[in-house]
């Protein structure tokens, strides 16, 4: 690009000539802008033509058709191959990277090399994609879609008899509650789970925050996605989510988007039709797809309290989720904020232990602004936490139940210039603080709930007939490509007469183009004029968004309006599963289950039971430790998997829950068999794991010693010397409570 004109002091001739050079600069802007767009549109017609489009930079064959399964759908599986310089590790176990169909094309997680589907590969793990079509097949439900996902993985894991573990499964946005589904309906199939930017309580959110959540409400229902349905003629048209995306952010949509292109229209071409190429991918859902989701989800939001029952009658509870859980969002997220994301952890669960009694491991990430997309597409959120993911996702398989958040930071060593990732315990009321529920505001969704079911009947009952009659499948596909967002891309395309001269004056601008400098006055005024544009429509997003919550706050707020719909406020607006007679049951036999086996097992158990008491009071656990708790899988397990050493560790770990004071003075015992240097070697591997991160705590240290003399005593007993005093009573893991005074304890389910 030549060098920028270098404008004289904007005085006299110098402001004439910095107005000259500024108009002539501007112009030449025009054109190469609108050349652009003429490109932006020509690409969407190409990537229609395709038969299976999508955006992934890197190659792939399908290996598993939807179309072929008993009940088809459109979503298939393919195998990414490496690219050129990157092996993968047979052993490994393969990822599967799950793409949303929420509006958008497939591809968004292999977008760049720098994505999830790449730092899997350079991790050494084979990998594969789901995708999908544009069109969905002809009665395909989303049961249907969760059980074809079901069948790729069966297909995976018989591609990979030696792999370590069970798949890991990444699933983006909308993909997210679907593999949880999945995963609760067939548990066997699932390694741990990763979900990013994934919604899973949907009435969840701050007052003042994103206002999506309101939007069922005041739309009065789900009627609206049946009209829509309806109009396409049995098909649900993605371009109007993703319009709906697009409205939150106008300042982003209606200029800055554009206006960005325009002020830098000879560097961000590039980067600016790369992402066209996606987000202009609409594709379409059939309407009974798109019901489901609006009735049972967003609106009904029945998956975060185990009311969720699919096409085929089987409910939905995520309890019943063996694999470890990750769930990534942000802060900056105004589609999928972090209480919409974590929500449902507060919903299920009444305390930790409850966690740690369905053997559930939950670990969660709060990026501090990344917005939606940049969850899946950012270059520098990709190589820093999906990185560390990927590189820790054994350390993520192998850590006891229990929740615990992420914590990324620089190694402690200042040439070392990657990551240290850090898993600290956190419990209920950390999730809560982050969640804010209200129960008002519970109530208050209950019953625009009830509002919506109330409505879909009178608009089934009296219009859709009518509807239905009118709309033929010409005019659905005719309105179609009518939307906005699809007309926009005809209008700015070869395909409109007015666009053919563009590139040949794009072609001419580009063999005089000299951009004008920064320091140019007309220039500088232009930014100021843009950014007062930008903040203009950000205020009226503010005063928008303010209105429709107090909207909806006011109506769905109203007694009358509760009343109406038979909301009373002395009931639970919602289930509660946590405090429900079945579920406590299942709790208490479970601790009947694991008393009874605290005295049983050897060495092996001793050594686990002992790392998993000192873990406890330290509360944080970074992959150093692991990398030694790998080794010791070697030394002590040679003869488990991965799967089985992790479930030992778990088990010792609910017991040291259930009765410490138990569980360490049963230790002794579980050494009988060994003879003193073994006792000294399996204790100075206890020490090598749980000092592998750095000094312990006092509280560790203290749990350190409490190890020792147990150890000690067992040694002493082999030379048949008197017995070493008891080791005082261990504390609970919270230091304060005693197993006795607690009224629930943790317990696993059996297999």
């Amino acid at each position: 690009m030549p060098d920028p004109i270098q404008t004289p002091p904007a005085t006299g001739f110098g402001l004439g000539k910095a107005w000259t050079d500024y108009s002539v600069a501007l112009m030449q802007r025009h054109i190469l802008f609108l050349d652009v767009l003429r490109q932006r549109g020509n690409q969407y017609h190409e990537h229609l033509a395709k038969t299976a489009p999508n955006v992934l930079s890197f190659d792939a064959e399908m290996v598993a058709d939807g179309a072929e399964l008993p009940r088809p759908v459109n979503y298939s599986l393919l195998r990414v191959a490496p690219p050129e310089g990157v092996v993968t590790d047979p052993i490994k176990r393969p990822f599967v990277i799950v793409d949303p169909r929420a509006g958008h094309g497939p591809g968004i997680g292999g977008f760049k090399p720098d994505s999830e589907i790449g730092v899997a590969l350079r991790a050494g793990h084979p990998c594969y994609f789901v995708s999908f079509l544009p069109k969905p097949v002809p009665g395909q439900t989303v049961t249907d879609v969760v059980h074809a996902e079901a069948a790729f993985l069966e297909h995976v894991i018989a591609a990979h008899p030696k792999a370590e573990g069970k798949p890991v499964v990444i699933g983006n946005c909308q993909a997210g509650w679907q593999i949880m589904i999945g995963a609760a309906l067939r548990p066997e199939l699932f390694g741990p789970i990763i979900i990013a930017g994934a919604p899973l309580s949907y009435w969840a959110g701050r007052r003042g925050g994103p206002p999506m959540r309101y939007a069922g409400g005041l739309m009065g229902g789900s009627w609206m996605t049946a009209l829509a349905g309806d109009l396409g003629h049995g098909l649900f048209d993605g371009s109007s989510l993703v319009q709906n995306f697009e409205s939150l952010d106008p300042a982003n949509t209606l200029f800055s988007k554009q206006y960005n292109l325009h002020a830098h229209v000879d560097t961000e071409p590039e980067r600016y039709l790369g992402f066209e190429r996606w987000w202009n991918n609409h594709v379409l859902l059939n309407a009974p797809e798109m019901q489901f989701i609006v009735d049972k989800l967003f609106i009904g939001n029945r998956l975060a309290t185990a009311e969720l029952v699919m096409d085929d009658g089987a409910r939905v509870d995520l309890r019943k989720i063996r694999s470890p859980i990750v769930v990534f969002c942000s802060k900056g997220d105004n589609i999928t904020p972090p209480p919409q994301a974590l929500g449902w952890i507060t919903d299920l669960y009444g305390s930790i232990n409850d966690i740690r009694a369905h053997g559930q491991t939950i670990v969660y990430a709060v990026h501090e602004s990344v917005g939606h997309l940049g969850i899946f597409v950012s270059a520098s959120v990709a190589r820093k936490e999906h990185e560390e993911f990927a590189s820790n996702i054994d350390f993520i398989d192998i850590l006891p139940p229990g929740l615990y958040e992420a914590e990324i930071t620089q190694w402690p060593q200042e040439e070392r210039e990657n990551y240290l990732m850090r898993f600290a315990a956190r419990g209920l009321d950390d999730v809560r603080a982050i969640v804010s529920p209200l129960p008002e505001d519970e109530r208050r969704f209950a019953t625009a709930r009830r509002i919506s079911e109330i409505n879909l009947d009178l608009y089934r009952s009296f219009l859709q007939p009518w509807v239905r009659t009118m709309i033929t499948a010409p005019a659905a596909e005719f309105m179609r490509q009518m939307h906005p967002l699809r007309l926009s891309y005809d209008l700015f395309s070869d395909r409109n007469p007015f666009m053919l001269p563009v590139a040949a004056w794009a072609n001419a601008v580009q063999a005089t183009r000299r951009p004008v400098a920064p320091e140019n006055p007309f220039r500088q005024a232009e930014a100021l004029w843009a950014d007062g544009v930008e903040k203009a429509l950000n205020g009226w997003r503010d005063w928008r968004d303010g209105m429709q919550e107090a909207l909806f706050l006011s109506i769905y707020g109203n007694p009358l309006v509760q009343a109406v719909a038979g909301v009373s406020s002395e009931d639970a607006p919602r289930r509660q599963p946590a405090d429900e007679p079945a579920h406590q049951a299942f709790l208490e036999q479970r601790i009947a289950e694991l008393r009874g086996a605290i005295g049983e097992g050897g060495a092996h158990e001793a050594v686990l039971r002992a790392i998993a008491f000192i873990a406890l009071a330290e509360r944080v656990a970074d992959e150093r430790g692991f990398e030694q708790l790998k080794s010791l899988l070697g030394e002590e397990g040679s003869h488990l998997s991965l799967a089985e050493f992790k479930q030992d560790l778990r088990t010792q770990f609910f017991m040291l829950l259930l009765d410490p004071e138990q569980a360490l003075l049963t230790l002794p015992k579980l050494l009988e068999g060994c003879s003193r240097a073994d006792i000294a070697r399996r204790l100075e591997e206890i020490r090598r794991v749980t000092l592998a991160g750095g000094p312990l705590s006092a509280h560790g240290a203290a749990r350190l010693q409490t190890i020792e003399g147990l150890f000690a005593r067992a040694r002493d007993a082999k030379a048949d010397s008197p017995a070493a005093p008891a080791s005082p009573p261990a504390p609970s893991p919270n230091g304060t409570e005693t197993a006795k005074s607690r009224t629930r304890a943790p317990r696993r389910r059996k297999k």
